[in-house]
């Protein structure tokens, strides 16, 4: 659910023959389809669960969804311990049949019990198990890949996917104040006589400080630098 970004439904119904797990390298998923528990009241066959196609896709649509080296290994791994169902699921309970979603979300209860912090507890990190297709997807969008990619993979419309699915990261916020920290650290360095020149080269990015307009200085060939460094002498000066 995290490294392909799938709906829990996807994954309960996740088969054998939509698997491309490479040897080595990156993989492929190529999602069918769900399983969702409808209840014996409401399916015409009177089973508890029924199969339907891709959300808000036709009947046949397919979602081709690249997986990286880790889920590939992943897969592998499972299909070899512990097989596959008779019509190659991936994933049953003990007697074969679709797992069903309150016995998954007791086992994601138990887990995340055992692994998050008492911080991440408190956020509400990771508090139901479709919340990993949200991370899945805020971590692709954090990376840097394109939108449009990230929507065709999630199988959502660009709008949705902002909307609904970019979510905040554990960590983010440090490294925010991190990168902001280095630039203020570089911002505020001293530097030398020497190195006066070189600290106002470059050309002023924005408007100029109208107090410097007005006082006659030329400022358009400076560094935005320098530019704060003489607003800030011109407003001591004046007793600002």
């Amino acid at each position: 659910m995290y490294d392909a970004a799938m709906r829990p439904a996807e994954v309960i119904h996740l088969q054998k023959t939509q698997c491309r797990p490479p040897t080595s390298g990156w993989g492929l998923l190529n999602l069918k389809g769900g399983v969702a528990t409808a209840g014996k009241e409401w399916t015409d066959d009177g089973a508890v669960h029924e199969i339907h196609s891709l959300k808000r896709r036709a009947a046949k649509a397919t979602r081709p969804v690249p997986i990286p080296p880790v889920l590939v290994r992943m897969v592998r791994e499972h299909i070899r311990t512990f097989g596959v169902a008779p019509d190659g699921r991936l994933f049953r309970d003990a007697a074969g049949k679709y797992i069903d979603a309150s016995a998954y979300g007791i086992t994601w209860g138990r887990a995340r019990e055992a692994v998050p912090t008492l911080d991440e507890h408190a956020l509400d990190l990771a508090k139901r198990p479709y919340d990993l297709r949200h991370a899945g997807i805020s971590f692709w969008l954090a990376c840097g890949v394109d939108p449009a990619e990230c929507a065709r993979r999630a199988g959502q419309s660009i709008q949705v996917l902002f909307r609904c699915y970019a979510k905040f990261l554990a960590e983010a916020r440090n490294h925010a104040n991190t990168l902001i920290e280095d630039s203020m650290r570089r911002w505020e360095e001293v530097t030398d006589d020497d190195d006066a020149e070189s600290a106002l080269a470059g050309p002023w990015p924005g408007n100029a400080p109208e107090l410097l307009v007005r006082a006659g200085i030329r400022v358009g060939d400076i560094g935005s630098k320098g530019v704060f460094r003489l607003a800030a002498q011109m407003c001591a000066e004046k007793g600002a």
